[in-house]
């Protein structure tokens, strides 16, 4: 069992579903005292599922789901099954597309408040990585899921991804009072605003560089477009910056600064 306390009422069980996409492993937190919320159990492994039934001790009272990807929602029905729980969260007609199915008890409302005897959270629709991604505020700390990660690049992979959407969502936490964000993968993060900045400016300089590579190479195909744009990136991670490669694309589309005809892109000038 990976679990670390994170503070008096706030512990993280770490799932044991490693990868190229989940890092160390889906974090799943348990926050509260006498009464405990679930926030991502996670995909559905038996052992798992059993921690975090082990750690809640009869005080769970409520699941939530950042997003529907399947290394961070499937527990939530086999949790929810077992312990007789709601499950807070969202489900969108794209998401619905994507996504395994998952029965929400209770759809989360942004900016809205849901009390526990010891603790509160504050849902905040986050779209970007996916159209149904929420983040959840709770005494300074943020839980950002797949919206914010430590030591990795979210994935934008459309259509349920929107690149546009992704940035703005960045910006809008900022308006929060947000002290430290613990992410769905990675260790918590203490400088939140200075990572977001980082963020931003990442995506930013990404999305040059494909202007850039336009100007140079005129009219191309995305499959051409990707080894110059992520030369920077390992070619085994290639297939999975094509997503993002395509949502950058899409953002330059829906800007006016890009064209496409239907198999090449090339800049608008």
């Amino acid at each position: 069992m990976r679990i670390t306390e994170i503070s008096d009422q706030i512990h993280r069980l770490t799932a044991d579903n490693g990868g190229v996409f989940t890092g160390p492993g889906t974090n799943t937190y348990l926050i509260g005292n006498d009464e405990l919320s679930v926030i991502d159990p996670g995909p559905d492994l038996d052992d798992h599922i059993e921690n975090i039934i082990k750690i809640g001790d009869g005080r769970i009272t409520r699941i939530f789901i950042t997003h529907t990807h399947q290394d961070h929602s499937p527990g939530a029905n086999t949790l929810s099954s077992r312990l007789n729980l709601p499950i807070y969260g969202c489900v969108t007609e794209s998401s619905k597309l994507r996504d395994l199915p998952i029965e929400i008890d209770q759809t989360v409302v942004h900016c809205s408040v849901i009390e526990s005897s010891d603790h509160n959270i504050m849902p905040i629709h986050t779209p970007g990585h996916a159209s149904n991604h929420f983040c959840y505020l709770s005494n300074g700390f943020l839980f950002t899921g797949d919206h914010i990660m430590q030591g990795s690049t979210v994935v934008i992979a459309p259509p349920d991804g929107n690149m546009s959407q992704y940035l703005e969502s960045l910006k809008m936490i900022k308006e929060f009072s947000v002290d430290t964000i613990l992410p769905g993968h990675g260790d918590p993060i203490h400088n939140p605003f200075d990572e977001i900045d980082a963020t931003i400016a990442h995506r930013l300089k990404r999305e040059q560089k494909v202007v850039d590579q336009l100007k140079n190479d005129g009219s191309i195909d995305i499959e051409s477009l990707l080894p110059k744009v992520y030369d920077d990136v390992n070619t085994l991670l290639h297939p999975i910056a094509l997503f993002s490669l395509e949502a950058h694309l899409i953002r330059l589309i829906e800007n006016n600064r890009v064209r496409f005809d239907g198999q090449k892109y090339s800049l608008i000038e």
